[in-house]
């Protein structure tokens, strides 16, 4: 009943995915959320460990794009940029067509493409509708917008139902 939202793999933080998880998985190419996935909510800067985890993700030859609900170009551009990778902006995540644009950009089909955020009803919700594998992080920031916010208690009443009404997966995500 919940699969469209359970995730495939969930992860402390974007620094904390493992190289050898994504290889071990088939994954050649990450579609990753902006806000507070990447960068603290409405901000441009990259911290250390998100950098030094890009160098990795690029020494494993895995490529990546930034797809982001953000209607600012250039803010979603900036960092981009800074990571040197290609991006997707006012994507309207959960919606199929940004996925497609990112796979097409990174040349990647739905076998070896990962969807990396840390929204059930956007990141996650959208990439299992591709039938994409998804990885589920903590938000990096408690500063977010206001319509996410209202996501979140939402998130928190759906990820209790998971727990405590579906028989078919008691306590985990799903894992490949």
């Amino acid at each position: 009943m919940f699969d469209l939202f359970r995730p495939t793999f969930q992860a402390d933080s974007l620094d904390s995915i493992s190289m050898d998880l994504l290889e071990r998985d088939g994954i050649r190419g990450l579609i990753l959320d902006l806000d507070n996935t990447m960068t603290p909510w409405n901000d441009v800067e990259v911290g250390p460990k998100v950098e030094a985890w890009f160098k990795k993700l690029q020494e494993a030859g895995i490529k990546a794009c930034v797809v982001s609900n953000n209607k600012r170009k250039q803010r979603v551009a900036v960092v981009a940029d800074r990571l040197g990778i290609p991006f997707v902006f006012r994507a309207t995540k959960p919606r199929r067509k940004a996925f497609r644009a990112g796979m097409n950009i990174l040349g990647t089909g739905t076998t070896d493409t990962a969807v990396i955020g840390d929204q059930l009803f956007t990141d996650i919700l959208g990439g299992n509708r591709m039938g994409l594998y998804t990885i589920l992080v903590l938000p990096i920031s408690d500063h977010e917008f206001v319509g996410t916010k209202v996501l979140r208690r939402m998130e928190r009443v759906l990820v209790w139902l998971m727990k405590h009404c579906d028989s078919s997966e008691p306590h985990s995500p799903k894992v490949r």
